[in-house]
């Protein structure tokens, strides 16, 4: 699945930290691809067991940290999970079927 990450329209260059969590039933391959996003900055993304994050040539894969974490099954389990665990949740998605995902990152 590639993950494709670019800012909000109204932000040139994304400079906050972030975090993800990308569960899955099976193991997947994340291919994160991005654009926009400024470099050295602490990005973080929690996979589900067996997974990995590949990321693109260039100098982001150095303030990115990827960790295999066991995940709460239920999707509304793994929602109050992250918001215990890390204050709030701006987005949530959830997808059946997916080659490509594509998330807007902003304030």
């Amino acid at each position: 699945v590639t993950l494709h990450l670019n800012p909000i329209s109204s932000v040139h260059i994304h400079q906050k930290p972030l975090v993800f969590l990308l569960n899955s039933p099976l193991p997947l391959v994340w291919k994160l691809k991005t654009e926009r996003l400024a470099p050295g900055i602490r990005r973080v993304f929690f996979v589900s067991l067996g997974s990995v994050v590949q990321f693109e040539k260039g100098n982001f894969s150095l303030s990115a940290e990827t960790e295999e974490k066991v995940f709460p099954e239920k999707n509304e389990h793994l929602l109050q999970w992250a918001q215990k665990e890390y204050g709030a949740v701006t987005s949530f998605t959830e997808l059946k079927i997916s080659r490509n995902i594509y998330i807007k990152v902003g304030e």
